[in-house]
């Protein structure tokens, strides 16, 4: 996780570095409507393997995720927003009410 004095001074752009490349976008948006495993996600966002798993460790270690391990064999991972990362929803409903806004008045 990044120190205070890591972060941009303006809010807006801390929100925007710990959030706003593409593919953190999207892996947020798929676990706004329920936790993921791996494959699943892979499944729905286009995304190759290593930048899917760089992502969700950036996004665990910014505290925005959780990575659930269950000790089965084959191991069986779960991948869910933390609390942290579910106040983000207002958020994420406040940018796709803004998007479907946009798209309509094309």
């Amino acid at each position: 996780m990044l120190t205070k004095d890591e972060l941009p001074e303006c809010p807006v752009a801390t929100t925007v570095q710990l959030i706003g490349n593409k593919w953190k976008m999207l892996i947020i948006r798929n676990l706004l409507s329920s936790p993921q495993r791996f494959t699943e996600m892979r499944k729905t966002i286009p995304i190759s393997q290593k930048v899917l798993t760089d992502n969700l460790r950036a996004l665990e270690e910014d505290g925005l995720i959780k990575r659930e391990v269950f000790a089965e064999v084959p191991p069986r991972v779960v991948y869910s927003l933390s609390e942290l990362g579910n106040s983000l929803r207002p958020i994420w409903n406040a940018m796709e009410a803004w998007g479907t806004e946009y798209k309509n008045n094309l």
